[in-house]
């Protein structure tokens, strides 16, 4: 990687780690906190959010005939999803280990926390949990793909690809043949080394910052 690209990618960090602080003021406005997994919201908060909650008989009348009728599809992939998050999780368990890749944190792309919020009702908690966990699974696959893919083949590629992981912009120029088996070996042992300090703070986090990435424990109201 060139000295511009080390720089472009230090600017990345630093940006990323700035919006994770916006993020944060954005939710003291908002009345909630994060602090270990738990959700805690202003006195009063979660009362005013139950008033603003539409009730399923006038969510369901205001629904198009077309939106009902292809919920069954979106919620069949449930078992692909399913399948693909525990065939994920027994590859990482299998082969990160014989390769020493540290594993992917799970919790840490995964959440299913939206459905404690009080204006949702029923349905449209589940619809939040639902999606939740079936991007959060695409996230989770993408990261352990991205490890395998750096581990393997650190090599971009000769097209521009659309939106590539973080990993692929460190990445070997396509062509650079002396670079690949000169510095095979050096990508497998950094892979090992910084994805085994950042499995501590989680995927991508930047440097000094602890905002947790998940909310495993029920929404609390601080009345």
């Amino acid at each position: 990687m060139t000295g511009r690209m080390e720089e472009l990618a230090g600017e990345i960090v630093r940006l990323q780690g700035e919006l994770d602080r916006e993020i944060e003021r954005r939710r003291k406005e908002l009345g909630w906190s994060l602090k270990e997994g738990l959700v805690r919201f202003e006195q009063g908060l979660v009362t005013e959010h139950r008033k603003l909650r539409r009730g399923v008989a006038g969510f369901i009348a205001r629904s198009s005939i077309g939106t009902i009728s292809v919920a069954p599809v979106i919620y069949s992939l449930i078992v692909p999803l399913v399948a693909l998050d525990l065939w994920a999780s027994l590859y990482q368990a299998v082969c990160f280990r014989a390769y020493r890749i540290p594993r992917v944190p799970r919790e840490a792309y995964i959440s299913i926390d939206r459905g404690h919020l009080a204006y949702l009702n029923w349905i449209e908690a589940l619809n939040c949990m639902y999606c939740g966990y079936a991007n959060g699974v695409i996230a989770y696959v993408r990261e352990i793909g991205s490890r395998t893919e750096a581990y393997w083949c650190p090599i971009k590629h000769a097209v521009r690809i659309s939106q590539p992981h973080q990993r692929y912009h460190t990445f070997l120029e396509y062509g650079d043949a002396e670079g690949y088996r000169e510095r095979l070996a050096q990508f497998r042992t950094e892979l090992r080394k910084q994805d085994s300090e950042a499995s501590i703070g989680g995927p991508n986090q930047p440097p000094g910052e602890a905002i947790p990435r998940t909310a495993r424990t029920p929404t609390q109201d601080c009345e």
